[in-house]
């Protein structure tokens, strides 16, 4: 961030959303046997919410099953020239750092 116009301001460094069944996909996809122990079924949004009416730390989640959320990264983009790499490829060298 050696661009002037950048003194003193936040930026944020966001890419492209991605589901939980879409990580774990990839996982397997790009891991091959190093994501053996990777669930892909999904758990259904009823189960989520009978879970969360026992355990109060999933509550908050609850409003949030089946929305994306998404961060804009535009004046990233604009003021520093910010291009975020594929999500799929931070997931994949994330786990590929966590399991060496």
């Amino acid at each position: 961030m050696t661009s002037t116009e950048a003194a003193g301001q936040r930026f944020l460094a966001a890419g492209e959303f991605m589901w939980m069944e879409e990580i774990a996909r990839t996982l397997k996809e790009e891991l091959g046997p190093r994501a053996d122990r990777v669930p892909t079924r999904r758990l259904p949004d009823v189960v989520f919410r009978l879970a969360a009416a026992f355990a109060s730390d999933l509550r908050s989640l609850s409003p949030l099953l089946g929305k994306v959320t998404s961060a804009k990264a535009e004046k990233a983009r604009r003021l520093l020239q910010f291009v975020p790499q594929p999500a799929s490829t931070t997931i994949v060298d994330t786990a590929a750092s966590l399991i060496e």
